[in-house]
């Protein structure tokens, strides 16, 4: 069977959502995913950097991120057919681990928890696909990597690209 892994943040998980709700809240901004468009929140308030970053040191901000559109059906049906695993750079934050893996048994409770991984480098994923949002986990990895379009990477090119999860389906699923 066929494996694919599917990063987390920004492909499952609405990650900018949240962090543009915490900073706007907490400095009184009014941004949008349309500001973030070719960047990252850090990039665009570098005065404020450290506290952007500190937001994901919190234990427990990435338990309640809202899920991708459409990805809870569409990966089901994915793993009908292939093996799927979702695979999280966690070790850019150690502190998330509990969180996500709690967010992960909520909204994906019909994959196996073995399938969680948990890891930095990507490299090190032995499968046919990895569906992230970001290309630099493409560099060594063996398969075939699949951008999935997110504000930071709208302007990459030169990898297969996916918008949303009825084009993950359609790309998949033929």
């Amino acid at each position: 069977m066929r494996r694919i892994a599917i990063d987390m943040d920004e492909v499952i998980a609405d990650f900018n959502l949240k962090h543009l709700q915490v900073f706007n809240r907490d400095y009184n901004e009014n941004l949008t995913l349309n500001d973030l468009m070719g960047t990252h929140l850090r990039d665009l308030r570098p005065q404020l950097k450290n506290e952007i970053i500190a937001y994901l040191n919190d234990p427990t901000f990435f338990r309640d991120l809202d899920v991708m559109k459409d990805s809870q059906e569409v990966i089901q049906e994915l793993s009908e057919q292939f093996e799927v695993f979702i695979t999280t750079a966690a070790m850019y934050f150690p502190t998330s681990f509990t969180a996500k893996y709690e967010w992960l048994k909520e909204h994906f409770s019909f994959l196996d928890e073995m399938n969680f991984v948990f890891c930095g480098n990507k490299s090190i994923i032995n499968a046919d696909y990895l569906i992230d949002d970001n290309e630099e986990h493409f560099q060594r990895f063996k398969g075939q990597g699949i951008l999935f379009t997110a504000p930071h990477n709208i302007h990459e090119t030169g990898y297969v690209r996916v918008n949303n999860w009825l084009e993950v389906r359609d790309y998949f699923l033929k």
